[in-house]
């Protein structure tokens, strides 16, 4: 019997008078999000990425509109987003606080141009967004900024 065997996944189990056996390293189910958002995205826009994830947001939440602000929490836990919590309500400025699974060194444009269209086209006002990254406290602070004079 072979002291080595070598498996397809290219990890070495070794057979003597004991056995050791080698586990896979553990990869989170979003590395792959990570690497394309973190490192893809990035590259390829370069510069503009700022500008260009807010409009690409934009353009997410009309592929999928909500009926209410109330499913964004949904929508942001299954699309790998985070945990999005309303912060507050009012008038004209609605703010919402993102628990990301990453904060450090993302862009969350692509979050606040999603939510922007999704009150503009619910409420029928001229919406903006505006994120603040808060690393200490790993959160990202997304507020609405509503025109209600200007519809949409």
């Amino acid at each position: 019997m072979p002291l080595f065997r070598r498996f397809p996944s290219g990890f070495l189990h070794i057979e003597s008078w004991f056995t050791m056996t080698v586990k896979e390293p553990e990869i989170t189910d979003h590395f792959g999000y990570e690497i394309i958002r973190d490192y893809v995205l990035s590259d390829i826009l370069g510069k503009h990425e700022s500008d260009l994830l807010y409009w690409a947001g934009k353009s997410l939440a009309r592929k999928f509109p909500l009926f209410s602000l109330d499913e964004a929490a949904g929508f942001f836990a299954e699309a790998g987003f985070g945990k999005l919590v309303l912060e507050k309500s009012g008038k004209g400025e609605t703010t919402f606080v993102l628990h990301p699974l990453k904060v450090e060194n993302r862009c969350f444009k692509l979050e606040a141009g999603f939510l922007a269209e999704q009150k503009q086209k619910i409420d029928g006002f001229l919406t903006e967004a505006y994120e603040e990254v808060l690393p200490r406290k790993k959160i990202v602070r997304i507020t609405l900024k509503t025109d209600v004079r200007e519809l949409f």
